[in-house]
Parts: structure tokens; sequence; C-alpha cells
């Protein structure tokens, strides 16, 4: 019900039409494992063809956050505008308190350092992919030498215009990528690709699909979905899924 009514204000919203939608509208990651339908009203409903497939079993069940089940697939939308951005005209930027700011092509984003993860990631509808891998460069390593001055917070933006806000320490310290790479191959539009925002101990809309760029503040502004009543924080572990959780 929650949820419904947060799809229902989103919608409702003159700049977020079903007729217009925004590929904002492909986070949180709700749309990536949910599939969604018009109603009259131009509302969407939520369309659980490929969740009612057998279940792998779960090993460990200490990996598993509560409220989670493990799914062997990646569930993806099916719906709605994805954006192709051409590399060529591809960049990322870091900037607002970020001195200097940075930019950099898709060619130079691609020669930086990078990582290879082996992580697992879970879904604010429920269900838990393990021991995913992916390849990008670290929010570390993004900074280095970069003066974040009194920044405490961050606002991932994305083509589409979505947003997603996240605290400076929930990023920094090995815990979050931009990635351009799933299973060693090139990330795909569908879930993201060319490239996306990685903070897998967080529920999986905060890593924003289609990421272009962080912006730094001194203060936390919520993101698209945190301003329609996700919750600011998003901690599968304390199943944090809506405001007030």
């Amino acid at each position: 019900m929650v949820r419904t009514l947060i799809l229902r204000r989103a919608l409702a919203s003159p700049e977020v039409r079903f007729s217009h939608m925004t590929h904002a509208l492909a986070d949180p990651e709700a749309y990536d494992s949910g599939l969604f339908r018009t109603q009259p009203g131009g509302l969407m409903s939520i369309i659980s063809r490929g969740f009612f497939g057998r279940r792998p079993p779960v090993d460990d069940p200490s990996r598993l956050p509560p409220g989670q089940y493990l799914t062997a697939g990646f569930p993806v939308l099916s719906a709605g505008p994805t954006p192709r951005t051409r590399l060529d005209d591809w960049t990322f930027q870091i900037r607002g308190l970020a001195d200097p700011a940075r930019s950099w092509t898709w060619e130079e984003f691609t020669a930086l350092p990078t990582d290879t993860v082996t992580v697992d990631i879970h879904c604010v509808t429920k269900w838990s992919k393990f021991d995913t891998v992916w390849t990008g460069v670290s929010v570390d390593a993004l900074l280095e030498g970069v003066d974040t001055g009194g920044a405490r917070f961050l606002t991932a933006f994305c083509d589409g215009g979505y947003t997603t806000n996240l605290p400076l320490d929930e990023v920094t310290g090995a815990k979050a990528w931009v990635a351009y790479q799933f299973d060693g191959q090139a990330l795909e539009p569908q879930h993201g690709g060319p490239a996306r925002f990685l903070v897998p101990h967080l529920y999986f809309w905060k890593s924003a699909k289609w990421v272009r760029g962080l912006e730094l503040h001194a203060d936390d502004k919520p993101g698209f979905w945190e301003t329609y009543g996700y919750h600011n924080h998003g901690d599968p572990w304390r199943e944090q899924r809506y405001s007030g959780d």
C-alpha cells in the first residue's frame, strides 16, 4: 500500500506524467525488478512476471537481509524509455563543492584505474542477487586530488534527470564505484549502461542507472525517489525501504 501511494504521488506530479515519463522513472530498482503497465489515468501497476519461478536455495542465510529472497536472474525494466547515449557524447563530472571540478570523456574515464568487485545486491522490491561481478572506477579514485571542502553529501545525477542522494562517507573508503562492466562485459543499457553508480551495501535504487556525475554538497538534498517517500538512507539490513522505516 505504501509503495502504491508513492507511485501515485510521483505520477501525479506535473513533471512526471507517464505519457512524458522521464528516464528517472526507471529507478529505483523497483523498476528493474517489477514490470509496469499503464492503467486508466496513466497510473502503473507492477506486473510480477518472472517472479513466480522456483527460487534458488540460500546456502548461507546470513547473506540475505530480512524480508529478501534470492534470485538467480537479474530482473530488468521492460516498459518505458531506456536512454542510449552515444559514447562519443558521454561525459562524467564531479562538481559542486569540488575543487577542482572534474570532467572525463568516455575514453578518458575508461582509462582510469579500475577495480573488479564481487558483491551481493539487494532490491527494495525484495529480491537479492549474490556474487555479482562489476568493473569500474571507485569514488575514491574519482575524488583523488579533489578538495571536497565542507562537502558531507553528494547527489548522483543521471541521464533523464534522475537523482539520488548519499552521505559522502557512504561512498568513500572502497564502498562505491561507477561501474561500466558486468560479468566482464560492457554494461547493457537495461542494467544502467554505459555506466551506473554501484553502492552495493544499500538498496539498489541508490545504485543509480545511467549515471553522469556526482555533485557535492554541504547539506543533504533528497533525490527523486527520496522526495516521493523512499527512505533517505536505504539500508537493507535495517529494512529501510520507505520514509519512517
